[in-house]
């Protein structure tokens, strides 16, 4: 137990500690203990009193012996910085599983997780004006969480790059080509949410309304077009993320944060993803603020313009990220030696899919929805990354079949040949697997998607060729009623 706990458990339980005797003193001291305690066998006289030396408080601190009679001994090992960041992290976790009293409460910490602020916009402001209408002030409670939400980010990014990128970087964890890969361009988000949280406070009056919000989010929203670069190259940056993570100096370092109070118990990567959790709020909101806002208000065009506005963007890097992670999976897909590649996938530009299903025989598979292509696949680990090996040739999107198995409905392969739960059937031509989902929610969820595909893909072309024509004759047709 380190200093910092044995204040702690001084402070409800005291431990009796004798005066420890200096150096010059311990031959003499042990001298007098041997007198009082006797020789074995014969008379022991009465303890002696107390002088006044040996009367002290029993909590009083003292210098251990230990330290001060310190043997010569071989050097300590060298400290390394990932060492001494452990045990610093290390000491604000230490007393999570000690043993506490009845009643115990630990004293405050400095810099510990603080709660965010969940007040509302009308709790905040004590001089909310009697006039407003409970529509505006419905309004201004949106504008109030739209300027929450940004400070709320602005200080999660900070906080990423000041307690993960530096120092990793610092501690040489990883590479600063790999840190670069793995946060890519959440840098420059920073700036641009901070030019926002101060314009929305430059426009909050006295009374904390915000009058008009429309025209500042015009002339902001076309910045998140810098969410498209960072959007995209979150399906890499996640690989090389979970591939370097299982590396002992990498995993250590992430678990202290995640158990430290600054985390939140959150992992890296939920703070790497709460940018595009945020970008798609945007619509939300706006739309929310324009329709709390009364069609005479001057705000009310502006807002519109500025709804469509971030509907757009929001849309166009969707799309733009969903062309990405179909890139990315179209290169991890390993072909059979000798197999050509599918046209089907190299020409789907979305992935509207993917997940693990397992097969009759009851073995986990990694099924890939691509916009021409149904992909069974089995995950292994090639070299330093992991490859999808396609378990047979891909089922076409314009011949699937798919069918909801009832509960029972399919007796599945393994060990004890049961009837499955959460099955769905797929089929083209002559090929059919029955496949089955973690949950009756998964279940639906693919069911839903493979509908949406079998609903998208186009009608059969009509064959153009004059050959049945040949076999047609002058007298096959009905006759005609002239009458």
């Amino acid at each position: 137990m380190d200093e910092e706990g044995l204040v702690e458990q001084e402070s409800w339980s005291p431990v009796h500690r004798e005066r420890s005797q200096t150096s010059g003193s311990l031959s003499e001291g042990s001298g007098k203990k041997r007198k009082q305690q006797g020789v074995p066998g014969m008379g022991q006289q009465g303890p002696e009193p107390q002088t006044s030396d040996d009367k002290e408080p029993c909590t009083k601190r003292v210098k251990p012996v230990a330290k001060t009679l310190s043997a010569p001994g071989p050097p300590s090992a060298k400290v390394t910085p990932l060492k001494r960041l452990s045990q610093s992290i290390q000491r604000s976790i230490s007393f999570k599983t000690e043993p506490r009293p009845p009643g115990y409460i630990p004293p405050p910490r400095a810099g510990g997780c603080r709660r965010r602020s969940s007040k509302l916009w009308s709790e905040t402001f004590d001089r909310v004006s009697e006039e407003l209408s409970a529509r505006e002030v419905k309004r201004q409670e949106v504008i109030f969480e739209l300027m929450q939400g940004e400070q709320q980010l602005v200080a999660d990014l900070n906080l990423v790059k000041k307690n993960y990128y530096e120092p990793m970087l610092t501690l040489a964890i990883l590479p600063e080509a790999e840190l670069r890969e793995i946060f890519g361009t959440l840098d420059s988000l920073a700036p641009l949410h901070e030019d926002l949280l101060g314009r929305l406070l430059g426009l909050r009056q006295e009374d904390g309304t915000v009058p008009e919000l429309g025209p500042t989010l015009l002339d902001w929203l076309p910045g998140l077009r810098a969410y498209e670069s960072y959007c995209c190259h979150q399906v890499w940056a996640k690989a090389r993320l979970d591939r370097r993570k299982q590396e002992p100096a990498v995993g250590e370092f992430l678990r202290l944060c995640q158990e430290s109070a600054f985390s939140r118990k959150l992992e890296l990567w939920s703070f790497l993803d709460l940018p595009r959790s945020r970008l798609v709020k945007y619509p939300l909101l706006l739309r929310e603020v324009l329709r709390q806002t009364p069609p005479e208000h001057p705000d009310q065009a502006p807002l519109q313009r500025a709804v469509a506005l971030a509907q757009d963007l929001v849309g166009l890097i969707n799309r733009k990220t969903g062309e990405a992670e179909c890139r990315f999976y179209q290169q991890r897909l390993s072909y059979p030696e000798g197999a050509p590649r599918h046209p089907g996938i190299d020409r789907s530009s979305l992935l509207l899919c993917h997940g693990d299903l397992r097969n009759s025989k009851g073995q986990r598979l990694h099924v890939f929805l691509f916009q021409e292509a149904l992909v069974l696949t089995r995950p292994v680990l090639q070299g330093e990354q992991v490859v999808f090996q396609l378990q047979g040739p891909p089922l076409p999107v314009g011949q699937l079949e798919v069918q909801d198995l009832p509960d029972g409905g399919a007796r599945l392969g393994g060990a004890l040949r049961e009837r499955g739960r959460s099955c769905l059937r797929v089929s083209a031509g002559a090929r059919a697997h029955t496949l089955q989902a973690a949950d009756a929610f998964d279940k639906q969820q693919w069911l839903s998607r493979l509908r949406q595909a079998l609903a998208a893909r186009p009608p059969p072309e009509l064959d153009g060729s004059l050959g049945p024509l040949a076999a047609l004759r002058l007298d096959c047709d009905p006759p005609m009623d002239h009458t």
